[in-house]
């Protein structure tokens, strides 16, 4: 059962996607109003997140980059966190790793979202990137 802990962080974080899902929807629907907008006419060719790039304020399209980026690098922190609860792996390292990695990108979103200051934003992302990194050296060594 130990190795189920690792779990925890991954369903958080699947948790916190949803809570920027929220917070972006409740920024920008407010804005696309505001910005003229008319959401119940068909778009020419669909209308896209980026082609709100420019039309948003900055701030309004800073959650919505968040929640994308939610979508990417996590994917391999799931896909982690699942190989080592699966194979029963015990590393008390790796669940340690895998709540920095979880406090980091909370952090992440939350500077991401509200002040987008790239050097902030930046440590933050590389600091998870280690704690993802670290996790995956665990699981290779523990599956191999």
């Amino acid at each position: 059962m130990p190795a189920l802990e690792i779990l925890a962080p991954a369903a958080l974080l699947a948790s916190w996607s949803l809570v920027m899902l929220t917070w972006m929807a409740a920024t920008r629907m407010p804005a696309m109003s505001k910005s003229g907008l008319d959401l119940s006419k068909p778009q020419p060719g669909g209308r896209r997140g980026a082609d709100l790039e420019g039309v948003l304020p900055d701030h309004v399209n800073w959650k919505a980059h968040n929640y994308t980026h939610l979508h990417e690098q996590p994917t391999v922190f799931y896909a982690l966190c699942c190989i080592l609860a699966i194979t029963g792996i015990d590393s008390a390292l790796a669940v340690q790793l895998a709540w920095a990695y979880l406090i980091l990108r909370i952090a992440h979103s939350i500077v991401q979202a509200t002040t987008n200051y790239v050097p902030v934003r930046f440590l933050l992302f590389l600091l998870s990137s280690l704690a993802l990194a670290g996790m995956a050296v665990i699981t290779v060594r523990a599956t191999f």
